[in-house]
């Protein structure tokens, strides 16, 4: 167990909530993980991430921050960057990793200078995208900078016109090149890949999908050809790798099987797993045999500063 200043157990704060359109899926990771770390004999306090969180966490003065936020301001490198500069030791990526990770387009320009596939993809205006077509459908228009898939737009070849969207989409979005196929994930432990996830929907993994009870299903191990299985454990560490990533990330991928290898493209990489004990990446440390409680143990010993 890690030693902390002097404490015994050490005193885990973990972030949860914060103001993203992913507040609830974190509340709901924050309080299992909070939970589990309970269960691993920690001291944990749980804490709604607001504008006051530099305050509350001085007061608390925690041994470790674990990092339980989604979307921006968790993930992008904002939180990460307090916490550096109040020297407290946190999990998951460091500051650059997480803002990379989180611009869609520009963790692509990583993954491509590390020869990893994937697919074109351009940053247009909200309102261009709805006047007309900026790219040839099918496409996929989502916000540059966010996850979940929240606001994440379909359209389909057979598209009579552009999309209508929301209004509260960004004024720049990504228009990417849609990729057909099965949707694979590969959480990557350090430097190690866990194993190959086969999310199985009726439909888009949309935001539903992911959190909606009965939205998808997991088959994990995946049922795909060897070549397949090994390609994905590969690349989740090399766009771990790429971004300078820390602690867990999940690389997600989709892949055609008309096309074998050649079909085989990274999404992206997600440097805040969702972790409920159901989650994918729970899920692949479980194949591995690690508990719940085990896993986000690991995270904690693993904590630091200058990630």
């Amino acid at each position: 167990m890690l030693v902390g200043s002097g404490r015994t157990p050490p005193r885990v704060a973990v972030l949860m909530g914060g103001p993203s359109a992913e507040r609830e899926v974190s509340l709901s990771t924050g309080r299992e993980c909070a939970n589990a770390l309970q269960g691993e004999g920690y001291e944990v306090i749980e804490v709604d991430a607001g504008p006051d969180l530099p305050m509350r966490l001085a007061d608390i003065s925690p041994d470790v921050v674990f990092n339980a936020l989604h979307g921006r301001w968790g993930e992008d490198g904002c939180v990460q960057g307090m916490l550096e500069w109040m020297r407290i030791p946190y999990t998951h990526s460091g500051v650059l990793a997480s803002s990379l990770a989180m611009d869609k387009q520009r963790s692509k320009e990583a993954f491509r200078a590390a020869g990893i596939p994937v697919m074109e993809s351009i940053i247009a205006a909200r309102e261009d995208v709805m006047v007309g077509h900026v790219m040839d459908p099918p496409y996929v228009v989502k916000p540059n900078n966010e996850g979940s898939s929240v606001g994440v737009y379909l359209v389909h070849e057979a598209a009579n016109g552009p999309p209508k969207l929301a209004d509260t989409m960004p004024e720049q979005v990504m228009v990417e090149t849609y990729a057909p196929g099965r949707e694979l994930t590969t959480t990557v432990m350090g430097d190690e890949a866990l194993t190959v996830t086969d999310i199985i929907t009726d439909g888009w993994y949309d935001y539903h999908a992911k959190y909606a009870e009965g939205g998808s299903r997991h088959e994990v191990p995946a049922n795909v050809p060897a070549d397949i299985f090994d390609a994905c454990m590969d690349l989740a560490v090399k766009a771990h790798k790429a971004l300078g990533c820390r602690g867990v990330s999940r690389t997600d991928f989709r892949w055609d099987e008309t096309r074998g290898l050649d079909g085989l493209i990274v999404l992206e990489v997600n440097t805040q797993p969702g972790m409920t004990p159901t989650s994918l990446s729970p899920e692949q440390a479980a194949l591995r045999g690690m508990s719940f409680g085990q896993f986000c143990a690991w995270m904690v010993e693993d904590a630091s500063c200058d990630r």
